[in-house]
């Protein structure tokens, strides 16, 4: 029952924002702020730029409101325009780099890692990743999206982004087990 009255009350709200109304779009804004400003935070490390860019992203949202098609979730399409927006200010700032070499990797990998570490602790570790490992792991490991996707968005290859995640999944794979170690007082 009260997921069927949110739905209602986000439709309405949509609708009010379509027409401009700034009531609705702050609160549409007031809903979703801090979940976009993670999303944005997985791919940029200073948390300010990242609120920068995710107020760029609302920018886009109220813009491009209208678009909407009610076709799957507004929270989803909200998220695919701010990982849209970081990827772009990423590619301003030209800190994207995919290694190019074609080193073979198993395509049927399975990673399970132990880990006592804190999120924050975690999301140090994913910022320490290079640039191009660190979009492709969080846009497959945490946003979802397919390699087909992921290369179409990047611009690369579907192979260039499996060797990324591959490459990106061997290196947490081995920074956290250094950690465990470490926090265990073991080397």
């Amino acid at each position: 029952m009260k997921v069927i009255q949110l739905h209602k009350n986000e439709t309405k709200l949509i609708q009010r924002a379509v027409k401009q109304n700034r009531e609705a779009q702050h609160l549409l804004y007031e809903i979703y702020a801090p979940k976009m400003l993670s999303v944005c935070r997985y791919y940029i490390n200073d948390v300010h730029v990242a609120e920068e860019v995710m107020l760029n992203g609302f920018f886009k949202v109220f813009k491009r409101i209208k678009s909407f098609k009610n076709e799957g979730s507004f929270e989803g399409w909200i998220r695919r325009i701010m990982v849209r927006e970081a990827i772009s200010y990423l590619r301003k700032k030209k800190t994207i780099e995919f290694s190019t070499d074609t080193e073979h990797f198993e395509e049927n990998y399975s990673y399970t890692i132990e880990s006592n570490l804190a999120v924050a602790e975690l999301q140090q570790v994913i910022d320490s990743l290079p640039e191009g490992y660190k979009m492709v792991f969080v846009m497959y490991a945490i946003e979802g999206y397919k390699h087909h996707e992921i290369a179409e968005i990047l611009q690369i290859s579907e192979g260039t982004s499996k060797s990324q995640l591959f490459k990106a999944r061997q290196m947490l794979q081995k920074k956290i087990k250094q950690l465990n170690s470490s926090s265990y007082g073991t080397n």
